[in-house]
């Protein structure tokens, strides 16, 4: 055999010894490296190119970065005897990987440990305290408008009424507690739990419909409130609408009859003077309208020749 086709095979060798030898840490990465199934040396937590031993070493990969649980929601009863649903998600990461792999061994395994755990804290303290408790933050005044806006809203400068409860405890520090409470029993699994919320609170359903139906009433109640005042509004503007018509007809006919009075008062006076010039055919004029009133084809008059009504009667009769 040639000596150069030595020096290749044994280059090859070293090359798949090197290979199978390195392993790679991602920043998002930590490794545990095992030989026969037992720990050897520190975790590899740093990003970076590492070496083991081939063959009977194993690098045994966990997540560095942040971890998501998200439980299931349950039915719990809380101190005031009310069923909820609550819907809670956590988050977590791994600190001691070694421990981590000997104990749970890999993710899936510790989800089903965080479950048992957090699940447990949680009915531990929704139990603990009453509905508002969990709901609520702290003892904020709750304002609401009639109308069902914003909290903060107020209408035409009043506010329509305030609720006020007493927080002892509240939903932040329930959410502490449950941390706190789990914490504990999550450290000897190498995991630390980061953060626990409360994702949702629902009543269940038979309370649901209780409520629903409540608000319904409510909400029936505003409405009928605004239509009241609507319809009150309404007569008032008719009320005003028919005062101001009625002023306005009356300011009217008072203005007419001053210029009708006006008028007839210039006519008067016109014909005063212009009858005043000759006062006997004035009289004239008037005897003949009096006539034209007072007589037509159909009226039969009895009267001595001497009456004053038939005076002009007489005078035309005579110098006929």
């Amino acid at each position: 055999m040639k000596i150069s086709n030595v020096v290749l095979i044994f280059v090859g060798v070293i090359v798949m010894i090197l290979y199978a030898s390195a392993f790679v840490v991602d920043e998002t990465e930590q490794v545990v490296v095992t030989r026969f199934g037992k720990v050897v040396g520190e975790p590899k937590t740093n990003p970076g190119l590492n070496f083991k031993v081939p063959i009977v070493d194993v690098a045994n990969y966990f997540p560095k970065n942040l971890q998501q649980w998200d439980g299931d929601a349950g039915q719990i009863p809380t101190l005031d005897k009310t069923y909820i649903w609550v819907d809670t998600f956590a988050r977590w990461r791994i600190v001691d990987p070694i421990k981590f792999f000997q104990t749970v061994g890999n993710t899936l395994n510790a989800m089903g440990r965080l479950d048992d755990i957090i699940d447990s804290a949680v009915r531990n303290f929704i139990t603990s305290y009453e509905l508002i408790e969990s709901v609520r933050q702290g003892n904020r005044t709750l304002v609401f408008d009639v109308d069902g806006k914003d909290a903060l809203t107020v209408q035409s400068g009043k506010k329509s009424g305030a609720t006020s409860y007493k927080i002892d405890f509240g939903r932040g520090k329930i959410t502490e507690g449950i941390q706190t409470q789990a914490q504990p029993k999550l450290i000897e699994f190498g995991i630390e739990l980061v953060d626990v919320k409360i994702k949702r609170i629902n009543y269940v359903e038979e309370v649901r419909r209780t409520v629903y139906d409540r608000m319904v009433a409510e909400r029936k109640q505003i409405a009928e409130k605004f239509r009241s005042e609507g319809r009150g509004e309404a007569r008032k503007w008719l009320g005003k609408k028919e005062k101001d018509l009625k002023l306005i007809t009356s300011e009217a006919y008072r203005t007419a009859q001053g210029l009708k009075g006006k008028a007839d008062a210039s006519v008067t006076k016109t014909l005063a003077a212009a009858y005043g010039k000759d006062p006997e055919f004035y009289s004239f004029i008037k005897t003949l309208e009096i006539y034209g009133t007072a007589l037509d084809d159909k009226s039969s008059v009895v009267m001595s020749t001497d009456s004053e009504f038939l005076k002009y009667f007489k005078n035309y009769s005579g110098r006929r």
